[in-house]
């Protein structure tokens, strides 16, 4: 998959088959998306998923809005759908002003498009001007296919990212990884922590969340972890670790299942299954001890 952050010079010469968005999440829906793509890959086109490098709304209201998937989780998403270009526009002011038909005009002038493939809620261009109804009329002129796809739903609700922010927000792992139709998951560097698991006989593996990643609630979680394309169940915290400390930052320390080797800065990716428990600050070291032993054998024994 070919990766591009900067469009001032993008030209495709084949004909494409592309979908927009801002793709948080890569949820359902948005597979429903890709998977008209690799309809149109099949068919000689090449695959194009056009998003932002940032949330269009973090730099229209200037909300620092926390993200399903960081840019490098997205990048790791869709290559895996099959992608052969993901292009993350800059949300230049030069793009937020942009006219929908210009949006579209630039879009037709460098991409080859012979197909665009969008939700029905669909907007684009400066004050969301633009929808699905404008890509359909613009498609007769410029002779692109336009494929409208309507919103999926669960529990009489469309699915969103929105709706997968909320679950997440609220703990409801099972619900989120439902909607997202795979595990929700934090891809991140293992550092040095301050070996208090090692000295109590339970050593765990320690990442530092990207500032923007949305992360469960604080507690405890039955996780699975990816190493070298394998996986190992773990046991995972999210919080501060108010036991040992006072002050500590948010981090996202897991205990592995099963597994001693040394993996210290490298990439792993956890997956999470089940919330087990909020964060608990322990009268002592022993207990807080003795409470992770029965969460090690509440994930050994959970069937996800």
């Amino acid at each position: 998959m070919k990766y591009i952050t900067d469009i001032t010079n993008l030209y495709i010469k084949e004909k494409t088959a592309i979908s927009l968005g801002k793709f948080d999440g890569f949820h359902r829906g948005h597979n429903m998306l890709m998977e008209q793509l690799m309809k149109k890959k099949g068919e000689g086109y090449q695959a194009v998923i056009f998003t932002f490098d940032i949330p269009p709304r973090r730099s229209v209201s200037h909300v620092q809005a926390k993200v399903l998937t960081t840019n490098q989780e997205k990048r790791h998403l869709f290559e895996q759908a099959g992608a052969d270009y993901l292009i993350e526009c800059p949300f230049t002011p030069e793009i937020m002003c942009m006219e929908p038909q210009d949006f579209i005009r630039m879009l037709v002038d460098r991409l080859c498009i012979g197909c665009v493939v969008v939700g029905e809620d669909f907007y684009f261009g400066h004050n969301r001007r633009g929808d699905y109804r404008l890509l359909q009329e613009f498609g007769r002129r410029y002779q692109y296919e336009t494929v409208v796809l309507k919103k999926i739903k669960e529990e009489a609700r469309d699915i969103s990212s929105t709706f997968v922010r909320e679950e997440i927000e609220k703990g409801n792992i099972g619900m989120a990884n439902r909607l997202l139709g795979y595990r929700y998951f934090l891809t991140g560097y293992v550092r040095h922590g301050n070996r208090i698991g090692r000295t109590i006989g339970i050593p765990t593996i320690n990442q530092i969340p990207p500032e923007e990643k949305l992360l469960p609630p604080n507690g405890v979680y039955v996780t699975e972890v990816c190493i070298d394309d394998k996986k190992y169940r773990g046991i995972t915290n999210i919080g501060c670790k108010p036991t040992v400390g006072e002050k500590n930052p948010i981090g996202v320390e897991t205990h592995l299942l099963d597994f001693g080797a040394d993996v210290y800065d490298r990439e792993v990716t956890v997956e999470f299954l089940k919330r087990v428990r909020p964060e608990q600050k322990f009268d002592s070291i022993e207990a807080l001890r003795r409470q992770m032993l029965s969460d090690i054998n509440y994930g050994r024994a959970y069937s996800s």
